[in-house]
């Protein structure tokens, strides 16, 4: 495993470093976008293997990017792990509900952070 492709959609500059960091020190490839619209864009002209979305984004929020994303038949087989700040039990019923492939609270455990990408690639490789 390693090397697959990986879309941060995070606008907080921080955040999306330890994420990048995290995730290319593990042999990771990744690619960033601020906003939801961007990230869209970015997916359907990358193909990534697995999408990191933050949920609240400037312009569309996680939840229609997600449904964009997942509306292109190209891209409507990519995992989705929905990244929040919020640990409400209702916010992650709603991304559960909306079908995202995993949830990770915000900031991240690096350990559990990793162990979701691992999940969440191997998902799709069982698809």
């Amino acid at each position: 495993m390693a090397n697959e492709l990986i879309l941060i959609v995070e606008d907080n500059e921080k955040n999306r470093k330890l994420a990048r960091d995290v995730l290319q020190f593990k042999g990771y490839r990744t690619i960033e976008a601020e906003t939801g619209e961007d990230g869209v864009t970015l997916a359907l002209a990358q193909k990534p293997d697995l999408i990191l979305m933050d949920y609240q984004l400037p312009g569309i929020d996680g939840i229609e990017a997600f449904r964009r994303i997942r509306g292109e038949a190209s891209t409507a087989h990519i995992p989705i792990v929905a990244v929040t700040a919020s640990a409400m039990p209702e916010e992650a019923k709603k991304m559960k509900d909306a079908g995202f492939d995993g949830f990770q609270t915000k900031p991240i455990n690096v350990k559990e952070f990793v162990q979701a990408v691992v999940t969440a690639l191997s998902g799709k490789e069982a698809k």
